[in-house]
Parts: structure tokens; C-alpha cells; sequence
């Protein structure tokens, strides 16, 4: 969930809504699939750049998301002898619909929030859907049979500058 808001506009009732669902329901999410997995598998976790980079209004989202990252690294831990492989996939914005809910939020338009984000993108553009689809198949796959506890950016290069 991504809810931005400057640091005067944060309560307890954002930080309590944002750890909600992007901490405490990936928790238990990761928890009630954990007996499906009879035969090993793979879990990909939704993290963000947005833990390494600071950006303006993100202060709560921002830590959620390092706690997302947080979870690949002891779930592997603790599941090394099940086959199961946990990965975090890190995107900078990505061109979505849901994407205008978190301009509104910061007071921006979508054409406001493109024009301050694409800047910081080295590649000059956001990723697409269908980008961030085929990266994930990737990590489902048994292409990445030797892929655990990683953090794969998925961003342009933006986290990297």
C-alpha cells in the first residue's frame, strides 16, 4: 500500500493502516501459504527502492518496505531446509493505475510526479507491468533454482545512483 504523506501529515493512524498491510499482512500471508509448499517453492515479496533512497513522503511506506526486505532474509533462515526460495523484488515506481493514488497523496498530478521521479531513473522512463511480470516469472521459475534471500532492483538503475 503505498500512502505517502510529508512527516506533518503522518498519525498514528497512517503508520498503523501502512504496517497493517505491508508488513503485518505479508506476515501472515507468508505464514498461512507456508503448509501449500508440500514440495519446496518459491516466494517473491514485494519490497521497494523506497527503503533505500529517502524520498520525500515516504518516511512510513519507506519502512515497511525494509521490513518486507527484512522477511526474505530470516524466512530463508528459517526455512533452509524446506526448498523453499524467498526473494524480495525491489521497483522504483512502476506505470500503474495505482500509481495516481499515491500522486494524489502527495498533493501531485500524475504529470507532476512523472516529471520529479523519471530524472532519477537512469533509464529515463518507469517500468511497466509487463516488465515487472516477466521478472517475477523468472524468480517462480526453475531458472532461478539458486536464487534465495536476494534483493533484485527492478528500477532503472535508480537505487543504484
Amino acid at each position: 500500500m503505498g500512502e505517502f504523506l510529508p512527516w506533518e501529515k503522518i498519525s498514528e493512524a497512517h503508520y498503523d493502516k501502512t504496517f497493517s498491510v505491508n508488513v503485518k499482512g505479508v506476515l501472515f500471508t507468508i505464514l498461512k501459504a507456508l503448509p501449500l509448499f508440500k514440495n519446496g517453492g518459491s516466494i517473491i515479496l514485494n519490497a521497494s527502492t523506497a527503503a533505500l533512497t529517502g524520498m520525500e513522503g515516504l518516511i512510513v511506506y519507506s519502512a515497511t518496505k525494509a521490513a518486507v526486505r527484512s522477511f526474505a532474509r530470516s524466512f530463508t533462515s528459517e526455512l533452509k531446509n524446506c526448498n523453499i526460495r524467498i526473494n524480495a523484488l525491489s521497483s522504483s515506481p512502476i506505470e500503474t493505475p495505482g500509481l495516481m493514488v499515491a500522486d494524489n497523496s502527495l498533493g501531485m498530478t500524475e504529470d507532476q510526479f512523472k516529471k520529479t521521479i523519471v530524472p532519477a531513473i537512469p533509464m529515463g522512463r518507469m517500468g511497466t507491468p509487463d516488465e515487472v511480470a516477466k521478472v517475477v516469472f523468472f524468480l517462480a521459475s526453475d531458472d532461478s533454482s539458486f536464487m534465495t534471500e536476494i534483493e533484485l532492483f527492478f528500477d532503472g538503475g535508480m537505487a543504484q545512483m
